[in-house]
């Protein structure tokens, strides 16, 4: 009986531990709840947050494009830089810095020199004299000769003159140029006297660039000289012919234009076959809008426009050649054939051709090229936008890369030498300029204009050091630019191509002419 009292005891005490630890557990439940609770609380806070920063982070990027396009409108479009220069439209400018963009310390922050500008004599304020070049017709406007006799009796003597120029404009001439040819016959025979040549005897016409036509070359110079150098639309020629009772249709010099074309069409590939002979080509695109398309069932909003300039050094030529779309099927058309260096935007189309030119044909070599002045374009639009430290940091680097570059050229007459002066002076600022960028693009977001154009210049980045290797590029693409500029001022006077045919032709005489 003891023992079973004992057995009974003990099995009491168990029961009690088991109730203790059962109250154990349900605290430890409860305690685990309340973690879950607390965690669950620190989710939604953290959730919150990261709905907070993401608004910041998009209405910053807002502000940015914001301020980018106020910049755009109402500011200079000129790549110049001026860090003096204040914003116009910077309302809220500490909204904008990025601290850790600004303050995290890299390698070489002292980037900015205080550099002595020598002083320089302003010129005076005036209007420019006129060229002696131009022809002068010299009118004396003197006294009349009684008044050349003073009083006394003596005679007036010169004692200076006051002279005043004027520019007179001649308004060019037109005129119809009559060409007359008379026509002989034998009336005494008829012609049966001399069988060997024709009974009626006429001088050959002259030749004309388009048959049948009014128009002459002189006039056909003038009419796309207007448009396409001055870019003059051909219905406000139109409107100018008829001031001068003239009556030529817009329609008619668009057919002539068309016309043209057609018979100088050959030129178009010996003046292709002429850039692909030179060691370097430049290429870029613009938009083009047109009317009517061959296909009538064909929709496109917009087709384009691309350039090629290049050739021997001093024998440099460009030509423009429309294209639908901005495929890269249209780069092959000027690279087949061609070998030595390509320098282009960083437009993804010009990778994709050169890969599969590479595959296609591995003897046709063709180093690629980006252009340095996108990638500063790209911090300078951050500069506008948020006044960004760091970015202004990376234009200076850049414009010690032009510094740089612009040393080397004075220095060095025999271009074969340029490489190798390249990677002593201005390799150095660009291996500083890559690990200040590495270390930026650890702390900027990509989303942002500034960490926008590091990715940029990080992903181009070899491409960009390729010009080095070639003494007759730079750094830029400014070759092209400045070839495809007339076009864009064109497109905002005539502002669009009837059609394909008119788009192609338009290219042509862009060529012929740049």
């Amino acid at each position: 009986n003891e023992i079973q009292n004992k057995n009974n005891e003990i099995q009491n005490k168990n029961n009690e531990i088991q109730n203790k630890n059962n109250e154990i557990q349900n605290k430890n439940n409860e305690i685990q709840n309340k973690n879950n609770e607390i965690q669950n609380k620190n989710n939604e806070i953290q959730n919150k947050n990261n709905e907070i920063q993401n608004k910041n982070n998009e209405i910053r990027i807002l502000k940015e494009r914001l301020s980018l396009q106020l910049a755009w409108r109402f500011a200079k479009h000129s790549e110049k830089y001026y860090p003096e220069q204040p914003s116009l439209f910077d309302e809220d400018e500490q909204f904008f810095i990025v601290p850790e963009e600004d303050k995290t310390k890299v390698h070489d922050e002292q980037i900015f020199k205080t550099e002595i500008v020598n002083s320089y004599k302003r010129n005076k304020k005036g209007r420019k004299p006129l060229s002696d070049e131009l022809p002068r017709i010299v009118e004396v406007i003197d006294i009349k000769e009684e008044d050349k006799h003073c009083a006394c009796g003596a005679e007036l003597s010169k004692i200076g003159e006051d002279v005043s120029e004027y520019l007179v404009h001649i308004p060019s001439q037109i005129y119809v140029k009559k060409i007359i040819r008379p026509i002989y016959a034998c009336r005494k025979c008829e012609g049966s006297g001399d069988e060997e040549k024709s009974t009626f005897r006429q001088a050959p016409a002259p030749k004309q660039i388009i048959e049948k036509s009014i128009s002459s070359p002189s006039l056909l110079a003038s009419v796309f000289t207007n448009k396409f150098e001055l870019h003059l639309p051909y219905y406000r020629q139109e409107k100018a012919y008829e001031h001068r009772l003239i009556n030529i249709s817009r329609q008619d010099m668009a057919c002539w234009q068309e016309k043209i074309y057609s018979v100088c069409r050959p030129l178009e590939d010996l003046i292709i076959k002429h850039i692909k002979s030179g060691n370097t080509m430049h290429m870029d695109e613009t938009t083009v809008k047109v009317l009517r398309y061959d296909q009538i069932d064909e929709g496109r909003e917009k087709s384009y426009m691309w350039l090629a300039t290049g050739g021997p050094a001093k024998q440099k030529a460009v030509i423009y050649r429309y294209f639908k779309s901005r495929s890269a099927e249209n780069v092959k058309e000027f690279i087949n054939g061609f070998s030595g260096f390509l320098m282009t935007d960083g437009y993804k189309g010009y990778m994709a051709a050169l890969t599969e030119h590479e595959k296609l044909y591995p003897q046709e070599k063709i180093t690629h090229a980006c252009c340095l002045a996108h990638s500063r374009r790209k911090f300078m639009d951050a500069v506008k936008v948020s006044k960004s430290k760091s970015a202004e940091a990376a234009v200076k680097y850049i414009s010690d890369i032009y510094k740089a570059e612009k040393e080397c050229h004075n220095v060095m007459k025999n271009n074969e030498d340029l490489p190798a002066l390249r990677k002593g002076k201005v390799k150095p600022i660009f291996d500083s300029f890559k690990i200040w960028l590495k270390e930026k693009s650890k702390t900027v977001p990509h989303s942002l204009k500034f960490g926008e154009a590091v990715a940029y210049t990080l992903e181009y980045w070899n491409l960009i050091l390729n010009y080095m290797e070639c003494p007759e590029l730079t750094p830029d693409n400014n070759e092209a630019e400045n070839s495809i500029r007339p076009f864009v001022c064109g497109r905002k006077n005539w502002l669009f191509a009837g059609s394909e045919k008119g788009a192609r032709s338009s290219c042509f005489i862009y060529t012929l002419i740049e």
